[in-house]
């Protein structure tokens, strides 16, 4: 069988998150230099090194947590995998779930080779200082769930007697 859209944007996604990692952290030093204003507030890299999910939550720091929040990472992305293959869905939905799966291990892979996943990119707007920091896969996870959320509601309307 060969690859499909769900393989694709998988691939892609977890592709550009390792190398953006790669060229912020290491390339352009941000791991040294901390702070980088690209187009303040709007775009900002600043350095953080995240233990816990989204936003720092459950952040224990514990080789525990980190080794539950590969397997509970690991686990999502099979279970989206065998959702969407059994589910023939339109390719919206494979390319949403593929984008998810790729997001979610490039983080993984950050938790194995780091401990902790990198994080870079701050955005701020309008009067509101955001200080939490995301990278690109978090950005692929959040657009793939809300694809698969608003794809699958689509085809279910479509469908619907």
């Amino acid at each position: 069988m060969r690859p499909g859209v769900l393989f694709w944007a998988g691939f892609w996604a977890f592709l550009i998150d390792q190398i953006s990692k790669y060229v912020v952290v290491h390339v352009m030093e941000l791991s040294r230099l901390r702070a980088i204003d690209v187009w303040p507030p709007l775009l900002n890299l600043r350095y953080g090194e995240n233990t816990g999910i989204n936003f720092g939550l459950f952040d224990g720091g514990s080789d525990a947590a980190r080794w539950i929040l590969i397997g509970f990472s690991l686990l999502v992305c099979a279970a989206v995998f065998v959702w969407v293959r059994r589910a023939h869905p339109h390719w919206r939905m494979q390319a949403s779930a593929g984008l998810l799966i790729g997001g979610a291990l490039g983080n993984v892979a950050d938790r194995l080779l780091y401990g902790y996943v990198l994080d870079f990119l701050n955005m701020s707007c309008c009067g509101i200082d955001n200080p939490f920091v995301f990278n690109l896969g978090d950005v692929f996870i959040f657009a793939g769930a809300a694809g698969l959320i608003l794809f699958d509601a689509g085809e279910r309307r479509k469908n619907a007697p």
